[in-house]
């Protein structure tokens, strides 16, 4: 939240994977008692309004993909760093594989 705060503040633009969307759904959705808060709520924060754009996944992304080697293994984690790396975006996460990977400048 730190880091999204910041960007705000900066006037940066906000941007997230169509496939983080596919996640969100499938781990907080519903019965999940991973948030405090109900998935519905989530995905309105990130709706038309909140600033953030909603990138596809396009055929650059997919070659994009397809050229990562075998760096990581989760097919959304590979989406969300070719996402940012064809859009040279910084990628905010806590997910220690894509760190090490250094396939992409994040911001923990």
């Amino acid at each position: 939240m730190r880091a999204l705060r910041g960007a705000v503040r900066r006037c940066e633009p906000l941007a997230v994977s169509a496939i983080t969307l596919l996640e969100i759904a499938v781990l907080f959705g519903e019965g999940s008692t991973r948030l405090r808060v109900p998935a519905e709520e989530l995905f309105a924060a990130l709706g038309p309004g909140a600033g953030f754009h909603i990138v596809p996944i396009d055929v650059e992304i997919a070659a994009e993909i397809a050229a990562m080697g075998g760096a990581l293994r989760d097919p959304a984690d590979r989406a969300i760093v070719a996402t940012a790396r064809v859009h040279r975006l910084r990628l905010v996460t806590s997910d220690q594989r894509i760190v090490a990977s250094k396939l992409v400048p994040v911001v923990e």
